[in-house]
This record gives structure tokens, sequence and C-alpha cells, in this order.
């Protein structure tokens, strides 16, 4: 890893600050996060930089969050998610950082097109903490579909954030339950693919002093989200998340 400048240094961390607070109050800003650690490394590069970083975000919902975890909808999840890691993982043993960011960035914008779709077909919310989907067939296939695809962005860039934040909207998860859902989601499967990232040579001991460097960071964002979620109304909570998801995706295409 070559020697990174005093301002790129300073946008790693003011983004690992951010992890923080994406993690513990507003899910979809995490792929500012992601922008930024790809603009400042090579695409293929940050993704093993930038993942230990989000497990130690995760570490930190999940001690906020954890008792607000819907988990019969992550274990409709997670098969598909399995299925996404796969072939993410056999995705990043051929594609270069234009690939990456191209691949993603289209993702991001229209998942983002389709949850607006879908908030515009059904408007109403579940309550506090469920899942509007339930058992049933389409649930069902929704479950996989955003499973699948929350797979493979996590593999490919760490970009599975968006995703999973757009199907738990799409879903009518509120606040709490949004929040404690994902954190239990993203520690799960963000712990898994280390050994995948070690085997592709995206996670060395490179990566990892520079992670060592910037990991303390996520501390105070995460603190400064659990102090803010309170105070975030519902529809701007829910325009957030689609907006730096819009932001996120436009960004990767456009560089």
């Amino acid at each position: 890893m070559d020697t990174h400048t005093l301002w790129q240094l300073a946008a790693l961390a003011a983004a690992s600050t951010l992890v923080g607070f994406s993690k513990t109050a507003v899910s979809g800003a995490n792929t500012i996060s992601l922008a930024v650690f790809a603009a400042v490394l090579p695409a293929r590069e940050s993704t093993g930089v930038l993942l230990p970083i989000l497990i130690a975000g995760d570490i930190l919902a999940v001690l906020v969050y954890r008792r607000h975890a819907h988990w019969p909808t992550l274990l409709r999840l997670f098969p598909a998610v399995a299925v996404g890691v796969v072939a993410g993982t056999f995705f990043m043993m051929w594609a270069d950082d234009d690939a990456v960011r191209t691949s993603i960035g289209a993702i991001l914008l229209f998942m983002a097109g389709v949850t607006l779709w879908r908030r515009r077909e059904r408007p109403e919310r579940a309550p506090e903490g469920e899942g509007g989907d339930g058992p049933s067939r389409g649930g069902r296939f929704k479950a996989r579909s955003y499973g699948a695809l929350g797979g493979f962005t996590t593999m490919v860039a760490n970009a599975g954030g968006p995703v999973m934040s757009l199907y738990l909207l799409s879903a009518g998860f509120r606040k709490l339950g949004f929040l404690g859902t994902s954190a239990w989601f993203f520690l799960i499967v963000n712990t898994s693919k280390v050994p995948f990232s070690v085997g592709l040579g995206l996670i060395d001991a490179r990566s990892l002093l520079l992670d060592a460097a910037l990991v303390l960071f996520v501390i105070p964002g995460a603190y400064l989200g659990r102090a803010c979620v309170g105070r975030i109304n519902q529809k701007l909570f829910d325009r957030i998340v689609i907006g730096a998801t819009v932001l996120g995706g436009l960004q990767l295409l456009l560089r």
C-alpha cells in the first residue's frame, strides 16, 4: 500500500467516522464512506481496507440495538445472501476497478428507483420492528432477490448496506427495527466475508495496519449517531437513506 498524503488520511478518517454514524443512525449514509474509500484507494483495495472498519461499526451497532432485531426477516435473507456472496467472490476474481465501480453504481441507482416505485404503490407502514411482507410468496421472492443482490454488492464493494436499507424500508420497518435488524445482519455477513477477502488478497498485513489507524474514528461517529437518531423523524429518515443511496450510485458511475 502506497504512502498516503495527509488530506487522504483525513478523508479516510472522516469516512470512518461516518461509518460509525451510519451504523447507529442512517444506514444509507454508508454509501458516502464507500465512495470516499474508493476515491482515495483503488476500488478493489478499498474493499479490503473498509471491511474491518465496517465490522467495528457493526459491533457497536449491535451493542446499542441488539434487542430490536427481527429474526424471521434475517432468517429469510441469509440463504440468498450466501448465494450472492459466492457470486461476488467469483466476480472479484476477474473484475478490475472500473468494472467494480460501474456495476455497483448501476445496482444502487436501480434499487433506489425500485424502492421509490414500491413506496408509491404501497405507502402504508408496518408497526415498529416488524416487516410488511410476512411469509407470503411475494415477500419470499423479494427477500431472495434483495438478499442475493445484497450479498453480491457487499462482497464486491461493501455496498450491501443500501440494498438492505432499501429492502427494509420497502418491507415497512421503522427506525429501531430497521437499525436492530441491520446491525445483526451486517455483523454476521461482514464477519463471514473475511475469509473470502483474505483469499482474494483484499485483506493483508498492510491493509490491517491502515485499519488500526482508522478504527478508533468509528467510535465518535457511532456515539453521534446514537445521540441523533431520536431526533430524526421517520419521513426524513427514509428520504436520507434513499438520497444517500442515489448520491453514492452517481458518484461511482461518474468517476
